[in-house]
């Protein structure tokens, strides 16, 4: 794979030499255990047919959050999640199997993760602070892969609660 770009982080990484971390915790708000949501983000990718590394996420603190919701959304207020995807395609998504053909080998983009923004979330659903992380990494994948829960009537729902059904996610 050589050198790949982390879209929104501008970050040029190398896999040649040094092991590269697909999640990054750069923020100070909220302990997280990194470690699990690594092996559940390799689970997803497995679950779906991804490749390894076809994704990197951040957890960040909620100004940087409200910094990028600003900017990409034009919201002001943090939110739990963003991504950003490495290649734009305005098409329609397909299936989930035709997304994932078209995306297997690829470094698929970025996710921002707000831990506390997360952990309010957690909170009033009456979930634990790392069920709502994992299902926030599905979330920004599904993103990735081109579904938009905002646009598509639903689809995007289904899917993930599927997925969420088969990773044990609550």
């Amino acid at each position: 794979m050589g050198r790949r770009w982390l879209c929104y982080w501008g970050e040029m990484r190398t896999r040649r030499g040094i092991e590269v971390r697909v999640i990054e915790n750069h923020q100070r708000g909220v302990r997280v255990e990194v470690g699990p949501l690594e092996k559940f983000l390799k689970n997803v990718e497995e679950e779906i047919g991804l490749g390894p590394e076809s994704v990197a996420v951040r957890l960040i603190g909620d100004a940087e959050m409200a910094r990028l919701n600003q900017t990409y959304r034009k919201k002001k207020a943090p939110t739990d999640v963003l991504s950003f995807p490495a290649a734009a395609d305005s098409a329609k998504p397909g299936t989930l199997k035709q997304q994932v053909r078209k995306a297997r080998g690829k470094f698929l983009g970025d996710i921002a993760i707000s831990p506390l923004v997360a952990r309010r979330n957690a909170k009033s659903l009456g979930r634990k602070l790392p069920e709502e992380l994992k299902a926030l990494i599905l979330h920004g994948v599904l993103h990735l892969l081109g579904y938009d829960h905002e646009t598509d009537r639903g689809e995007m729902e289904r899917i993930e609660m599927r997925l969420r059904r088969k990773l044990g996610v609550a």
